[in-house]
């Protein structure tokens, strides 16, 4: 398996420069399609009744302003990918998170960030954890800094779960140009069971060239998500590996402590699979 399309969400209130370099590297690396994809909406307006001319009007001029931005980042899109045969981009105006999701279906891998301070706004911002459960392929969360991902170190969280699976197969690309890889897994009384899938685990990846190692680590005071990350950070892994936990409740998406720790866990990137 190899990615050969990778599509890039950017942020209409943030700077495309530095996510575009990001999913860049990643393409060139595994010599794929870059496509870059931005969408926004605008803000739902409540008025009185006798303000709803106004109220419509003021939608209207925020679609413009947001078409007007699309145009600028394509541009800045463009100047930072070639705008060659290879790259490509997306554009509209529409809900971000059911667009991304929807456009997911013509790329390996959606790469993805933390939005930035102040651009929580779900009519111009991606809801991580709506589209890792909607999109059906794997996400890549790149870390707040957005620095190039090297990937030489790979932290797998490991459960033995369909979720956890997936994630493993996804991130194959990755595992197998990586030059450690650690699958790691809590035990929670449970070792002989754990030290057995972990070992299929390994013994699977060796099977595809993957340089895989596993460790069984104790129950600690903090989160589990927690507990990865410094992991991540003592192996010096610059990307975690994890299936995300979900599911839908009164239309809304709840996730386990796990998945939410790994997505505020902006100093690490993060590939996650549903």
């Amino acid at each position: 398996m190899n990615y050969r399309t990778v599509m890039v969400q950017l942020g209409l209130d943030e700077a495309p420069e530095p996510r575009t370099r990001f999913a860049l590297d990643v393409a060139t690396r595994f010599e794929a399609d870059l496509v870059g994809f931005c969408a926004a909406e605008p803000h739902a307006s409540i008025a009185p009744m006798d303000g709803a001319i106004v109220s419509a009007e003021l939608i209207r001029r925020e679609g413009e302003e947001i078409e007007t931005r699309l145009g600028e980042i394509e541009k800045a899109f463009e100047r930072v990918a070639g705008g060659g045969a290879s790259a490509s981009f997306r554009c509209m105006v529409g809900d971000p998170t059911r667009l991304f999701a929807e456009h997911g279906r013509a790329a390996d891998l959606l790469v993805t960030g933390i939005p930035k301070k102040g651009a929580r706004d779900t009519a111009h911002t991606v809801d991580l954890g709506a589209l890792i459960l909607a999109a059906g392929r794997p996400v890549l969360v790149a870390s707040g800094a957005e620095q190039l991902l090297k990937a030489e170190r790979v932290l797998v969280a490991w459960k033995d779960t369909r979720e956890a699976r997936r994630a493993v197969a996804d991130a194959m690309p990755f595992l197998a140009r990586a030059g450690d890889v650690l699958i790691a897994t809590v035990d929670e009384n449970e070792r002989a069971r754990s030290k057995e899938s972990l070992a299929d685990v390994v013994r699977f990846l060796k099977k595809h060239g993957v340089a895989a190692r596993s460790e069984c680590l104790l129950p600690a005071d903090e989160e589990f998500g927690d507990t990865l990350s410094t992991t991540a950070f003592e192996i010096g892994a610059d990307l975690i590996v994890s299936g995300g936990y979900g599911h839908s409740r009164l239309r809304e998406w709840a996730f386990g402590g796990v998945t939410r720790r790994l997505l505020d866990a902006s100093s690490v990137n993060r590939l996650l699979s549903n």
